[in-house]
């Protein structure tokens, strides 16, 4: 009877799972469909917190194709986020792109994955062949709009945040997602507090990220998303699912992302206590 009992709640719960799974992963692949650029960008952004699974890292790819030009510079982004070589075919088809912005992040993302051909167009670059950057009108009527402002001292807070988490083979940094939020204009201070900790082991940060997913502001409960996903602890998907059901795109498709980050980590299995010997009795 135990044994039956314990095979229906395994089945259950397996159930659950999968259908957080394709809940997850259909949230964020309408949004990488969607018309409103802004929202596919933070789809992309997110991405970069899942890793080199399929389909994800297939419709990674498929958004150096969008037509927008953030949300390009984004995939390129997360797909460095991966830190897989497998991503290099698709980080040189984004070299031809014809937006220099693109083509630049193609070519550092290429060259920090120690990928000849990165450091091949680095030189070229140096040596004045190619551009970095659109002309000064071309960018000033691109950005005014989007309505994208990074301030500086958040991107320099974007980058030493980034450099504080312990890469894990086979999954994402979310150094792009990391960015999306940074770039908010409405940030609250507690949003970047939150983003600065999230590495720390201390407990009392954990919690305080928790705590994070019932704020107020959005990119408070974005930053709590983010910095969950990357403790990569299994049992922390479950404060994630919530979220799925957030107003805001950037919290609940960094809570889909994360989802799907923390599916892909193994449940360790501890190893049973050695039996005790039992000595034998003295004649």
């Amino acid at each position: 009877m135990k044994y039956i009992l314990a095979v229906v709640l395994a089945s259950a719960a397996f159930a659950q799972t999968e259908s957080v799974k394709d809940r997850a992963w259909g949230l964020l692949a309408d949004s990488l469909e969607d018309k409103n650029p802004d929202t596919r960008l933070q789809a992309v952004q997110s991405m970069g917190l899942i890793g080199a699974h399929e389909p994800y890292l297939s419709a990674l790819e498929a958004m150096l194709d969008d037509k927008d030009v953030q949300v390009r510079v984004a995939a390129v982004q997360s797909l460095l986020d991966i830190k897989d070589k497998n991503t290099a075919p698709a980080l040189k088809k984004a070299l031809a792109d014809p937006v220099p912005e693109v083509s630049f992040a193609a070519a550092k993302a290429l060259y920090v994955l120690k990928d000849p051909d990165g450091e091949e167009a680095l030189l070229s670059i140096l040596a004045k062949e190619l551009k970095t950057s659109s002309s000064f009108i071309t960018k000033q009527v691109r950005d005014s709009l989007r309505l994208l402002q990074t301030p500086k001292p958040l991107m320099m807070l974007a980058i030493k945040t980034g450099v504080g988490f312990a890469p894990v083979p086979g999954l994402g940094e979310g150094i792009s997602s990391l960015q999306g939020i940074l770039s908010d204009p409405g940030m609250s201070g507690r949003a970047a507090t939150a983003l600065l900790l999230a590495p720390e082991k201390d407990p009392r940060v954990e919690a305080a990220l928790i705590d994070c997913l019932d704020d107020k502001e959005g990119s408070v409960r974005a930053a709590g998303c983010h910095g969950l996903a990357l403790r990569n602890k299994k049992s922390l998907e479950e404060k994630l699912i919530p979220l799925l059901d957030d107003k805001k795109p950037a919290v609940r498709l960094r809570a889909a992302a994360g989802c799907l980050r923390l599916e892909s980590i193994p449940v360790p299995v501890r190893k049973p206590a050695p039996a005790k010997t039992v000595a034998p009795a003295k004649k």
